[in-house]
């Protein structure tokens, strides 16, 4: 990887948002089944890519200390996301109920406005920190304009599509210190695929460890099965 192109994947969309408990898990899916029906490629992190909350439990019953298990398990989703947000899928949803924004999905957001890649925020929420007002440091990112209704996402993305003259060939250099990120995310995304959809979480769990902890993944196999 040499260069991004930002614009490539414009049906790929990432949604960004809460995962902490399962009604927020809920709601990010329910953002994703929205885009798919409108014909857009969804990636929602916890359905399609890692769960720490499965697989970080599941290395530590095979004998894994619990803070090397959970560093590495930070290291390739950052990675994984990173390179969603980044190369991956050409425009973002970003989810920002609750008492404040996800700080994760905050940060992705703003990799994919500087990208100038088209974003809509979903809030159907009252609560807010700042005199009744959303922080305008991430709503600035749409023009203050958020969406309060998951069944009109799909439209609106299609409206500020339009408003962005992308070349899907259009490439851009980045920062030299993204690049082992990226790399890493491609190939930890390319690999994952190639599990189909039930995502076996021992498959995943030696994937991860392959990738981002050789020194642990000779024994694997035979350990985390």
């Amino acid at each position: 990887m040499r260069g991004l192109f930002p614009f490539r994947h414009q049906r790929r969309v990432y949604c960004a948002g809460p995962l902490f408990n399962e009604a927020e898990r809920r709601e990010m899916t329910l953002i994703g089944e929205a885009l798919r029906l409108a014909g857009f490629e969804p990636f929602v992190p916890h359905a399609d890519g890692m769960e720490f909350a499965r697989l970080e439990p599941y290395l530590v019953q095979h004998g894994y200390d619990p803070a090397l298990a959970g560093q590495v398990l930070h290291q390739a989703i950052f990675a994984l996301d990173v390179y969603q947000v980044m190369a991956g899928c050409g425009s973002l949803v970003l989810n920002i109920n609750g008492r404040v924004p996800d700080e994760g999905a905050v940060a992705e957001a703003a990799m994919a406005w500087t990208l100038g890649k088209p974003i809509v925020i979903f809030k159907a929420d009252a609560r807010s920190k700042i005199a009744g007002r959303d922080n305008p440091l991430i709503v600035g990112q749409t023009d203050f304009e958020t969406v309060e209704r998951i069944e009109l996402l799909a439209e609106r993305l299609v409206a500020r599509q339009a408003l962005v003259a992308f070349d899907a060939d259009w490439e851009t250099p980045y920062p030299a210190h993204l690049r082992p990120t990226l790399v890493a995310g491609e190939r930890l995304w390319s690999r994952l695929q190639s599990f189909g959809p039930s995502r076996p979480t021992d498959q995943i769990a030696n994937l991860v460890l392959e990738l981002f902890e050789p020194s642990l993944a000779a024994g694997t196999s035979a350990e985390v099965a």
